[in-house]
C-alpha cells in the first residue's frame, strides 16, 4: 500500500481518498460494509410523505440507503443528496442530533455509499428531506466521479467506463431501464399466445441460419473447430420439426463484421416459429408485439426518432421490393432483367455491388442503398429476391421472388420474416447455390436437411432486433447507445 501511494501515476485525488481509508480502517472502522437494514427506497419515501407541509416532521423512522452525489454545508447544519436506483432524496444533517457521526460524515467524499436512518421532514422552503439521527458509511469511493457528475459528454469515456455512465447520466439510465421492460414485454406477450421459450446452441459445429462471417474457436476436448452461432435460425426449425408448434429464444447472436451505428459484432434478437401459419400470419405478430411494447410505454403509440416524428398505430404500409425502388428512385427494375440490364441501371445511379451478385442481389443491393433509409414509418417490404432469401419459400406466382418480409422503422430495418421454405430438396440447391457463390462456409448442414426430410409442416419465421428497436422506442442514434459494454479499441490505462 505504501508505495501504492507514492506512485507519481496515480491522480493526487485518488491517493487522498485511499489515504482517508486507511484512516478509517486504522480508527477502528471499515469503510466497506457487508450489508445495511434498508427498510424504505427513495421513492417509497416520496411517495409516503409528499403531504408534509413546510416546517413539518413525521415521527415515523425510515432508512434508506444511496451514493452521495451533493454536499452543502451551512454552518452547524449539512444538507446532501443521495441517490438509489429509485431516485433521489436530500439528507439533513444536524451536528446537535448526529454529534460524532456529523464529523465523521464531513470527512465522506461525493461517491460513497451511506445508509442513513431518520425522520422525514419538510423543510421551510419545502424540500422534502430527511433527518439523520444515525449514519454509516458502506463503501468509500476511492477515485472521484467526473467533475461534471451531471452528465458526460465523451463519448469514448461513456462507452468504455459504462458505470460511469450509469451514475452521471440519468438519460442514460432511463434508456437501460426501458430495454429490460421491452424484453420483459416481448416475453410476456409471446408467453401470452402460448409460445415457449428454448436455449439453442450458442457454440455450432456448421454456421447457419443467415449470411454471414462467423466467430471461430475450437474444442479441445473432441478437437473439433466450433462457430459462435450467427443466428438460432436452424435449431428452432428442428424443434418444429421435433412436434412443438409455437417456439421462440430471445439471445445473442455473433457476426465477425463491421460495426457501425446499426452494427455490433454480439447482438440481441428474438426469434419466433409458428407451425401452420404463413408470412403474412408473421405480419400480424410482428405488428401486435411492437404495439404491445409502445401500448406499455408511450401514452398515444407515438415516437420521436432523430427528430422525426412516428406514428405506430396501424395501419402500417406495405410494398414490395420492387414498388419501393420504383417509389424512391423513380427507376423500373424486375427480376426478368438480364444481368447487363441491371448492372447498368446500377452503375447509373451509383450503387456498388459485389461481382458474383446475380440479378436478385443486385436488385437487393438497390434497396439497400436507395430505398432503406427513407422508410421513416412503420413499413413492411414483401416480397424479397429468392437470392437473398435461401431459407425463404418461393413465391407461388413468381419464381424468383419469396414469401417474405422485413419491417422498417425509422429507416432501419427491425424485423425479418418469412414463410419457411419446408421442401427439403429447395433446401439443398439453395444451399449449394450459396457454397458455390462464396456467401457461406463451405459446408453444407447435412443433419438440417435430415431433419427436413422427416417432414417440417408449413411455418411462419420472425426475427426482430431487440437492440434497434430500442433504439427507436428510446431515440438513441447508436446501437452502441443501448448495448451496455459495447466492443472498443482495446486502450491501456
Amino acid at each position: 500500500m505504501k508505495e501504492f501511494l507514492k506512485s507519481k501515476t496515480i491522480p493526487s485525488d485518488v491517493i487522498s481518498r485511499y489515504k482517508k481509508a486507511r484512516q478509517i480502517i486504522e480508527s477502528g472502522k471499515n469503510p466497506f460494509k457487508s450489508k445495511f437494514d434498508r427498510k424504505n427506497t427513495v421513492e417509497e419515501i416520496i411517495n409516503s410523505y409528499g403531504y408534509l407541509k413546510p416546517g413539518e416532521r413525521s415521527d415515523e423512522k425510515v432508512s434508506v440507503c444511496g451514493r452521495v452525489i451533493t454536499i452543502r454545508e451551512h454552518g452547524k447544519l449539512t444538507f446532501a443528496d443521495i441517490r438509489d436506483q429509485t431516485g433521489k432524496t436530500q439528507l439533513y444533517l444536524d451536528k446537535k442530533i448526529l454529534k460524532d457521526d456529523y464529523e465523521f460524515f464531513q470527512s465522506l467524499d461525493i461517491g460513497d455509499w451511506i445508509g442513513i436512518e431518520g425522520s422525514p421532514i419538510r423543510t421551510k422552503r419545502g424540500e422534502l428531506s430527511l433527518l439523520a439521527d444515525r449514519m454509516d458509511l458502506l463503501t468509500k469511493s476511492l477515485r472521484p466521479l467526473p467533475e461534471k457528475w451531471h452528465g458526460l459528454k465523451d463519448k469514448e469515456i461513456r462507452y468504455r467506463y459504462r458505470y460511469l455512465d450509469l451514475i452521471t447520466n440519468l438519460r442514460v439510465k432511463e434508456v437501460f431501464t426501458k430495454r429490460s421492460k421491452i424484453i420483459n414485454l416481448i416475453r410476456q406477450y409471446l408467453f401470452s399466445k402460448g409460445f415457449m421459450e428454448f436455449e439453442t446452441p450458442m457454440l455450432q459445429s456448421i454456421p447457419g441460419g443467415a449470411t454471414a462471417n462467423p466467430f471461430r474457436t475450437h474444442l479441445d476436448t473432441l478437437d473439433i473447430d466450433l462457430y459462435l452461432r450467427i443466428a438460432p435460425e436452424l435449431y428452432l426449425k428442428r424443434l418444429i420439426i421435433g412436434g412443438y408448434e409455437k417456439v421462440f429464444e430471445l439471445n445473442r447472436n455473433f457476426r465477425n463484421e463491421g460495426i457501425s451505428y446499426k452494427h455490433n459484432p454480439e447482438f440481441t434478437m428474438i426469434e419466433v416459429y409458428q407451425a401452420f401459419v404463413d408470412y403474412k400470419q408473421m405480419m400480424k405478430l410482428t405488428q401486435n408485439l411492437i404495439l404491445h411494447i409502445v401500448d406499455n410505454l408511450t401514452k398515444d403509440r407515438k415516437v420521436t426518432y432523430q427528430k422525426n416524428g412516428i406514428d405506430l398505430n396501424p395501419s402500417w404500409k406495405e410494398m414490395t421490393v420492387l414498388e419501393s425502388i420504383e417509389k424512391f428512385t423513380g427507376v423500373k427494375v424486375s427480376l426478368e432483367m438480364s444481368r447487363d440490364e441491371i448492372t447498368k441501371i446500377a452503375d447509373e445511379i451509383d450503387v456498388d455491388y459485389d461481382k458474383r451478385l446475380g440479378v436478385g442481389g443486385i436488385i437487393n443491393r438497390i434497396f439497400e442503398k436507395k430505398v432503406e433509409n427513407k422508410l421513416l414509418q412503420p413499413t413492411f417490404i414483401l416480397e424479397y429476391p429468392k437470392e437473398v432469401s435461401p431459407l425463404a419459400r418461393e413465391n407461388k406466382n413468381n419464381p424468383n421472388l419469396t414469401d417474405r418480409f422485413e419491417l422498417f422503422i425509422g429507416g432501419i430495418e427491425i424485423a425479418n420474416a418469412f414463410s419457411e421454405l419446408t421442401d427439403p430438396l429447395d433446401q439443398r440447391v439453395r444451399f449449394e447455390q450459396q457454397i458455390n457463390t462464396g456467401e457461406m462456409e463451405a459446408e453444407l448442414d447435412e443433419d438440417f436437411i435430415r431433419a427436413l426430410e422427416y417432414g417440417m409442416p408449413p411455418t411462419g419465421g420472425l426475427g426482430i432486433g431487440v437492440d434497434r428497436l430500442v433504439m427507436i422506442v428510446t431515440d438513441s442514434p447508436s446501437i452502441r447507445d443501448v448495448i451496455l459494454f459495447p466492443y472498443m479499441r482495446s486502450k491501456k490505462d
